[in-house]
């Protein structure tokens, strides 16, 4: 069933449903919202009894987010976690956790932007707020 739903899915994002990226899609969008690294997935896909090397955990992360299915979500240093809830939110770092918590978007109030003169809108607004245990 969840296999089904993957395979709609990533044909209806106008990606071709590989065994290798049903199995992926399968894992991470099984209902439950994820933020996941790579390494995160390719342990999940170990467990799942899904095949696939690192380098196609990569690209198929690549590929679903800029498919707009994921949200990436770049740390300091270039670290990414891929977030599977891409409605507008921002995000708790907990750095001695090494874990991401999603803060809904009404949650945050960003003032004080600068004017950015004719012809330039603000997309979208990415709050990260880190935090660490005394």
């Amino acid at each position: 069933m969840v296999r089904e739903i993957a395979e709609k899915m990533l044909l209806k994002a106008g990606l071709r449903p590989t065994s290798q990226r049903v199995g992926l899609a399968a894992i991470l969008f099984d209902g439950a919202d994820k933020h996941v690294t790579p390494d995160d997935v390719m342990r999940l896909a170990q467990e799942s009894g899904v095949e696939v090397s690192v380098a196609t955990v990569y690209n198929t992360l690549g590929q679903l987010a800029a498919a707009g299915l994921l949200r990436r979500v770049t740390l300091d240093g270039g670290r990414t976690f891929f977030d599977t809830n891409t409605a507008s939110h921002h995000h708790l770092f907990l750095e001695d956790e090494d874990r991401l918590v999603d803060i809904p978007g009404d949650a945050i109030q960003v003032t004080g932007l600068p004017d950015l003169g004719d012809g330039v809108r603000v997309k979208s607004v990415d709050v990260l707020v880190r935090v660490e245990r005394r």
